[in-house]
């Protein structure tokens, strides 16, 4: 992967990209009126209107002509499909391999655009995502539908949607010395860590940071029960961590690393339990819901498919043209989706692996982020900035909806249940997290209504 540090850690973009235009330190809404149509919508929401800070966005703002992100159109100089347009045809997309892409439109499905899966719900700035690597987008997670995980600067913050509020977790910018002590475990104290990944599963929230180090910490214990720099090489960021149970059960902690290595730690004791080496950088690894298939993605256009036991590489996945940085498994565990820098995501289905599926293009950038919903149902992809897409699987793929939005996305993430997606923003001034819920059917509802 590129060599990039953030020292500030604002935020970092694939290519220029300028919100100057929109900011307006002196902008406010007035409260918006109760419409007769929206006679069925909780007490809730609309005492919390009266409540929730100016820059805030609610589904009740969105439907009386508010934006999702509070960017005041009408008091610019230029309107939101003009601004859309232009930023269309001067995105530049990051490439690491420039080779021919003529026959790459060929390949990709046709989507029938304009369904609505999951609608808007809220959108808050008083959390906002930080990026501190441009290629690296996995830096939000949702353990529930009211619980969100994302990256501020350095604090990993906790976003409670039912109470509107924001807590920090951890500050990784203090000492971290790890709780932990265990034969077998290699941690060390730790500071100023700058995060360019994370997840959280299983109770245990997993960052990596930009000098190759990994912190684990159970969400229920103070402090952290681990901490170490993985490896001493220059340039050897923690490009991807995963937590995952093998075929026997057992909980386990994974770290890709820009030294080419994928390390397997024992998510009790922090053991390392294995290390397997790679020809390039990995830039993201992810495991097969039964634990026993690795796809491992890097600064190659060739994907791996190893086992998740011994690291031995049992299958070469070919076709996409640039480095790759994203990948999910469905839950039925025969369909792989990789997301690569030549702005598609491939549809591999393991019982054959000759060929992909399914390609699909985004609008203007590399796909960055691929998360699956837990039942299958839906697959989201982010680029790099200003698209999310959302896929009916049980169509085939062929039906998508398009969320439009501005601005750097950090990161992605369904709830456990699939009842929401949240989309982390990195601006400095619309900087935000979004919520979406999923579109329920409700006919004794519309039977009332």
């Amino acid at each position: 992967m590129a060599e990039f540090q953030n020292p500030d850690l604002e935020y970092a973009v694939d290519d220029y990209y300028d919100m100057s235009d929109f900011e307006d330190d002196s902008f406010s809404e007035t409260d918006p009126q109760r419409n007769p149509v929206d006679a069925f919508d909780s007490d809730v929401e609309d005492n919390f209107e009266m409540n929730k800070p100016k820059t805030d966005t609610s589904a009740l703002e969105a439907r009386n002509g508010k934006d999702i992100q509070g960017i005041p159109w009408e008091r610019l100089n230029f309107t939101r499909d003009k601004y859309r347009e232009t930023r269309l045809k001067q995105y530049k997309n990051y490439e690491n391999l420039s080779r021919p892409r003529e026959e790459l439109e060929k390949e990709c499905k046709k989507i029938e655009k304009g369904s609505t899966f999951y609608d808007f719900q809220f959108n808050t700035r008083l959390v906002k995502s930080t990026i501190v690597h441009f290629q690296l987008r996995n830096l939000l997670w949702a353990t529930s539908k009211h619980d969100v995980y994302l990256m501020q600067n350095y604090s990993v913050m906790h976003w409670s949607s039912l109470l509107r509020r924001g807590k920090e977790v951890l500050n990784v910018a203090k000492p971290l010395v790890p709780t932990l002590k265990c034969t077998g475990s290699l941690g060390q104290s730790l500071s100023r860590v700058q995060i360019s990944t994370m997840t959280v599963k299983e109770n245990l929230m997993v960052a990596g940071g930009f000098q190759g180090e990994l912190i684990c910490k159970n969400l229920s214990q103070p402090g952290v029960a681990f901490c170490a720099k993985l490896t001493t090489d220059d340039n050897a960021i923690t490009n991807a961590v995963d937590v995952y149970h093998n075929p026997n059960g057992s909980l386990r902690v994974m770290a890709a690393n820009n030294d080419a290595e994928v390390r397997i730690f024992d998510a009790e004791n922090f053991a390392c339990l294995n290390r397997f080496t790679y020809p390039w950088s990995v830039n993201n690894t992810s495991v097969s819901p039964d634990g026993k298939l690795l796809a491992v993605l890097g600064d190659s256009a060739e994907c791996l498919l190893a086992d998740a036991q011994t690291g031995k590489v049992v299958a070469t996945l070919k076709g996409h043209l640039d480095y790759s940085f994203a990948s999910a498994w469905h839950p039925d565990g025969r369909t792989l989706a990789t997301g690569n820098q030549d702005t598609t995501c491939r549809l591999w289905d393991i019982r054959n692996l000759s060929e992909s599926q399914v390609v699909l293009k985004g609008r203007m950038g590399a796909i960055r982020a691929v998360r699956f919903s837990s039942d299958g149902r839906f697959m989201a992809m982010a680029e790099p900035a200003d698209f999310v897409h959302v896929f009916d699987t049980e169509s085939g793929y062929v039906k998508g909806q398009e969320i439009d939005l501005f601005g750097e996305i950090a990161g992605i993430s369904f709830s456990p249940d699939t009842e929401a997606l949240f989309v982390g923003i990195a601006d400095r001034t619309y900087g935000s997290l979004l919520e979406f819920n999923r579109r329920r059917c409700n006919q004794y509802l519309d039977s009332i209504i």
